[in-house]
């Protein structure tokens, strides 16, 4: 996922690769920090699904590469592309996420300490930026004077930090972080959700092949932080927007398209990825509620 710095509204100052390409260069590396940093936590979730030691060390192998993004330019952080022209939200997100999860996973306690300080320093970081704005949103990255831009806060923003929220709990087992992801969390729901609960991007509805991911990745986090720590609010949030989904979906082909609240565009694999997130958590919800 991708935030562009010269380019103002919807879906142009933010880009995601939701089926990230092959480069010519190895290892799943490239120019871009945040393609990089997906890719490690997709490879982190083949790990946990098949425990085959090669896929946590590619996981490794490309934040070991992202670590290089990091430098003093406003006080810490990693930079957005290689080209070290911007710093934004979405790839120090990545960052903290993979660096906790590696944390997490990881059995060598050199390694684990070390994963460990890199997910710490970059929360530290991330928090003392000012990224998060006073409403507890995640604004798309820094002005090249180190200071909030206020451009698009983005749902995908909203997400992965929660994720890597989670993790960094994991790690250290502060529960300040779980308050931290719910306040974020409860922005979110607040600000980016309609009169009747439904999510939505302000790039509606023509967000691109990227954009459409975007609420996919904050409904997948939100999920997590529910499982981590239950709250009413997002059981509530799984439902309506898993219901004014699938209220849009006509048979044979059970199309679900970007904007989750009424029929339009023309849906692809990624509107359908996306939503799938939501009727995924709304499915876990109802199995659940089925055996307690």
């Amino acid at each position: 996922m991708h935030a562009l710095p010269n380019q103002a509204n919807a879906i142009s100052s933010s880009r995601t690769h939701s089926q990230p390409r092959r480069k010519p260069r190895p290892g799943f590396i490239n120019k871009y920090y945040d393609d990089e940093g997906w890719w490690a936590l997709a490879w982190i979730d083949v790990y946990d699904l098949t425990h085959d030691e090669r896929y946590l060390a590619t996981a490794a192998s490309i934040f070991a590469d992202m670590t290089y993004g990091w430098v003093q330019t406003c006080s810490g952080g990693i930079w957005w592309s290689k080209d070290r022209k911007y710093k934004n939200a979405i790839a120090n997100e990545l960052f903290l996420s993979v660096a906790a999860r590696l944390a997490v996973l990881t059995t060598d306690p050199k390694q684990r300490t070390n994963y460990s300080a890199w997910a710490n320093r970059e929360w530290q970081w991330f928090v003392g930026s000012g990224m998060i704005n006073p409403e507890q949103l995640v604004n798309d990255g820094l002005t090249e004077s180190c200071k909030n831009n206020q451009r698009t806060i983005w749902t995908y923003n909203q997400g992965v930090i929660l994720g890597g929220l989670i993790a960094l709990h994991a790690v250290s087992g502060d529960a300040a972080l779980l308050s931290e992801a719910h306040k974020i969390a409860r922005a979110a729901l607040s600000a980016l959700t309609d009169q009747q609960g439904v999510l939505h991007d302000v790039c509606e509805p023509k967000c691109g092949g990227d954009g459409t991911q975007f609420k996919g990745a904050f409904a997948r986090n939100l999920r997590a932080l529910n499982e981590e720590d239950p709250k009413l609010a997002y059981d509530r949030f799984a439902r309506t927007n898993a219901d004014s989904i699938w209220n849009q979906v006509r048979s044979p082909d059970y199309h679900l398209g970007e904007v989750w609240s009424a029929t339009s565009g023309t849906p692809d694999a990624s509107s359908q990825s996306s939503a799938l997130d939501v009727l995924v958590s709304a499915a876990e919800l109802s199995a659940k509620n089925a055996f307690n």
